[in-house]
């Protein structure tokens, strides 16, 4: 449990209130890099960063907000490295940390608030990357790396990315992947009924992901009923697919198979083809 008295964790909770809105505040290094794990690191050196990806600081995320706006007012340091800027003077790089698809300002602050003020859409850096257990975007907010500390303790505990590195399981809310390790254990239970032998976690988890989880996803995709449930991810559906499915097999028996339930509840629950047609057009762009 992070400690409350943190002012880091003080931050984030003061961001997770306002969960719905674009978080303020720039996310810190340590807290994410604590969240997601790290797995490697390396060092690819000098080159040109996008500006919109720099959406943290290792120790000073509580001065600048998201837009590297500062919190108390224009410096005069930042005059000064905006005025160098217009004028066209050379400056040193940036030095950056790298976490997934995130970057967080090590050395810099005042070079790349100027930056942006000034409508760059990048900047030169010394980057040192960190490889995290799971994906991390420049547009995850701190409910989304909550999340995605879930994501690696349920990746931990399974190995899942070791046996099946293709993997990717995604949730869009806190406290799901513990219905997966629910899941997990029920299959290892049958299978080793089924078998007639206890049945190694591992080897659960991979019969798992291969017999259950992956068939699900394959035709999700293939009927696209993704696109019925905006803002939600495949593993949200396979959560509520697979109870619809308990549900219809117990109603109607065990001959109800996936693209059946599939199809049953994207046509109780998801949005219409005509809706979804609607709101894509009055959310494009000129309309």
């Amino acid at each position: 449990m992070p400690d409350p008295k943190a002012p880091w964790w003080r931050l984030v909770q003061g961001i997770l209130s306002h969960a719905r809105r674009e978080p303020a505040l720039l996310l810190p290094f340590d807290w994410v890099k604590r969240q997601v794990g790290i797995k490697a690191w390396r060092y690819p050196g000098l080159q040109e960063v996008e500006i919109g990806k720099i959406v943290g600081s290792v120790n000073r995320y509580q001065d600048f907000d998201r837009a590297f706006l500062p919190r108390q007012g224009r410096s005069p340091r930042l005059r000064q490295i905006e005025e160098a800027w217009e004028r066209g003077e050379l400056l040193p790089p940036v030095r950056l940390y790298k976490i997934g698809d995130a970057y967080f300002v090590e050395d810099g602050h005042h070079r790349v608030a100027a930056a942006r003020r000034a409508g760059a859409r990048s900047i030169e850096a010394e980057v040192v990357e960190f490889v995290p257990t799971v994906p991390v975007s420049a547009t995850d907010t701190p409910r989304d790396i909550l999340i995605k500390a879930e994501y690696a303790a349920f990746l931990a505990q399974t190995k899942l990315d070791c046996l099946r590195p293709e993997q990717e399981i995604l949730f869009s809310e806190l406290g799901k992947y513990k219905i997966l390790l629910e899941h997990i254990s029920v299959h290892r239970y049958f299978l080793g009924i089924e078998q007639g032998r206890e049945v190694l976690y591992e080897e659960a988890v991979a019969s798992w992901y291969d017999r259950v989880y992956r068939p699900l996803v394959e035709v999700f995709r293939r009927t696209e009923a993704l696109a019925h449930f905006p803002g939600r991810t495949e593993a949200d559906l396979y959560v509520w697919v697979s109870e619809h499915l308990h549900y219809l097999r117990e109603a109607y028996g065990p001959e109800v198979d996936l693209a059946g339930a599939v199809e049953d509840y994207v046509h109780r629950f998801g949005i219409p083809d005509d809706r979804r047609k609607a709101e894509g057009k009055r959310n494009s762009p000129g309309l």
